[in-house]
C-alpha cells in the first residue's frame, strides 16, 4: 500500500514469523536475566558513588563560601589575592571580533556558532504486534517526511530508498568559533569559565546583505536553494547564534555581564582545588552576590543528586524486572495466571528496589552523618513491612 499526500509518504510492511516456541523463549528470557544482572549491579555503584559525590560537593561549596573574598575592582589586579579565592562581577570582554567571512558576518562576543541544516528525506515508522493463525505478524508503517534536519539522515538505511535519497554530506558545516581570550575588567577568565558561556541567542540578519548570488537571505536564515519557499532536498538553510556579547552594538545592546567565582593567578581566573577535593571555578550571568551564587550552586548540586538517585532507582527496577522476567515465561499459556503474575513481579521489583535503594544511599551517609544514615537505613524497611502486611496471615504462616 502506497500513498503520497504532499511531502508525505507512507507505506505498510507486514512481516511474519512463527510463533516462539517455549525453549526458545526461555533462551530469550535468560540472555534479560544476564542483563538484568548486570544493570542491578551498576544500579548500586551509581547510588553509593552519587552520594559521595553529592556531599564532596556540599563540603567543597560550604569551603568555598567561608573563603570568598569579593574584589573590590575587577580593572586592577591586586597581589594580595594572589591564590585566593575571588569573587567578582562585570561586563565580558574580546580583544577581537569574531567573523564568518563566507557569509560577511562579524560579530565582538565571546561565542558564534554557525547553525546548518539540510532539507532530507526522515522515515518514521509505527509498528503493532498480533497473532493470526498461529504466527506473530508484524505490521509496520513506514512514513516519510521532507524537513530541515542538522545532521545528515542516512537514507540507505531507509526502507524505501527510491524516491526517498538523501545526498550523503553538506556542502556547507557548521562550527562554533571561541574568542582566544575572554576578561572581565582586567582578569582573563580560563578554558574551564569560557565553556560555561553557552546562552546562546540566534542572530538576527535582517542588517546583512546576500553575500553571494547564490544565497538568498529570508528572515534569520540564508538559504542555498533556488526558491526557499519551495525547498528541494539537498538544499541549506544557514542560522547564526552567538553567547557572551563582549561590546557595545547598536543593534544588539550592551555587552553582558557576568559573576566568576574562581582562583586569582596573576591576572588569570583559573580552577580552585578544595580541600574536599573538588573544584571550584564557577560563572552565571549577571550581576550576583557571593551568597546567591553558592545559594545556585547548592540547588544544581541537589537536583543532581536527586536525578541521578532516580536514575539508580529505575536501573535496580529495570535490573530485578528483568532476572524475574522467567517466572512469567513459565506461565505464559495462561493468560489469567499470566497477568496476576505480572503484576506480583512488578509489585516485588518496586518494593526490593525501594528498600535496597535506600539502604545503599544510607551506607553512603554512613561516614560524613551516621544518624541520618540509620533513619534512611530504617526508612528501607517499610516497603517490605507494608508490603508483609498485605499478606493474608494463613499465607505468612
Amino acid at each position: 500500500q502506497f500513498s503520497d499526500t504532499g511531502s508525505r509518504k507512507e507505506h505498510v510492511k507486514i512481516t511474519s514469523e512463527p510463533k516462539p516456541g517455549f525453549l526458545e523463549r526461555l533462551s530469550e528470557t535468560s540472555g534479560g536475566m544476564l542483563m538484568g544482572l548486570v544493570t542491578f549491579l551498576l544500579s548500586f555503584y551509581l547510588l553509593f558513588t552519587n552520594e559521595g559525590r553529592a556531599l564532596k560537593t556540599a563540603k567543597s561549596l560550604d569551603e568555598g563560601l567561608s573563603l570568598v573574598i569579593p574584589l573590590d575592582s575587577i580593572h586592577s589586579v591586586s597581589q594580595q589575592n594572589e591564590g585566593r579565592l575571588v569573587h567578582l562581577a562585570g561586563a565580558l570582554s574580546t580583544s577581537k571580533p569574531l567573523f564568518d567571512p563566507s557569509y560577511g558576518l562579524s560579530i565582538q562576543a565571546v561565542k558564534l556558532k554557525r547553525h546548518v541544516e539540510m532539507y532530507q528525506w526522515v522515515e518514521y515508522e509505527d509498528s503493532t504486534e498480533y497473532e493470526e493463525n498461529g504466527e506473530t505478524k508484524k505490521e509496520t508503517k513506514y512514513s516519510y517526511n521532507t524537513e530541515w534536519k542538522s545532521e545528515v539522515v542516512n537514507s540507505r538505511n531507509f526502507d524505501r530508498e527510491i524516491g526517498h535519497k538523501n545526498p550523503s554530506a553538506m556542502a556547507v558545516e557548521s562550527f562554533t568559533a571561541v574568542s582566544p581570550n575572554v576578561q572581565v575588567g582586567s582578569f582573563v577568565l580560563s578554558k574551564g569559565l569560557v565553556d560555561k558561556i553557552d546562552n546562546f541567542k540566534q542572530l538576527s540578519l535582517s542588517n546583512l546583505e546576500d553575500p553571494h548570488a547564490d544565497v538568498t537571505r529570508g528572515g534569520d536564515y540564508f538559504y542555498h536553494s533556488e526558491n526557499p519557499r519551495r525547498p528541494e532536498v539537498g538544499d541549506l538553510r544557514v542560522s547564526f547564534f552567538y553567547a557572551g556579547l563582549s561590546g557595545d552594538d547598536p543593534h544588539l545592546g550592551s555587552a553582558d555581564k557576568v559573576t566568576v567565582i574562581a582562583r586569582q593567578r596573576g591576572d588569570q581566573l583559573v580552577p580552585y582545588h578544595t580541600k574536599s577535593g573538588d573544584v571550584l571555578q564557577i560563572l552565571y550571568p549577571g550581576d550576583l552576590s557571593v551568597e546567591e551564587v553558592f545559594q545556585k550552586e547548592h540547588e544544581s548540586n541537589t537536583m543532581k543528586t536527586w536525578a541521578l538517585r532516580a536514575a539508580g532507582w529505575l536501573s535496580m527496577f529495570v535490573g530485578i524486572s528483568l532476572m524475574t522476567q522467567i517466572f512469567y515465561t513459565l506461565v505464559d499459556w495462561f493468560p489469567v495466571v499470566r497477568d496476576l503474575v505480572n503484576i506480583g513481579l512488578k509489585a516485588f521489583a518496586f518494593c526490593v528496589a525501594t528498600s535496597l535503594s535506600l539502604l545503599t544511599v544510607s551506607i553512603g551517609w554512613l561516614f560524613y552523618r551516621p544518624l541520618w544514615a540509620l533513619l534512611i537505613g530504617l526508612l528501607s524497611v517499610v516497603p517490605i513491612v507494608i508490603a508483609r502486611s498485605r499478606v493474608p496471615p494463613k499465607k505468612q504462616q
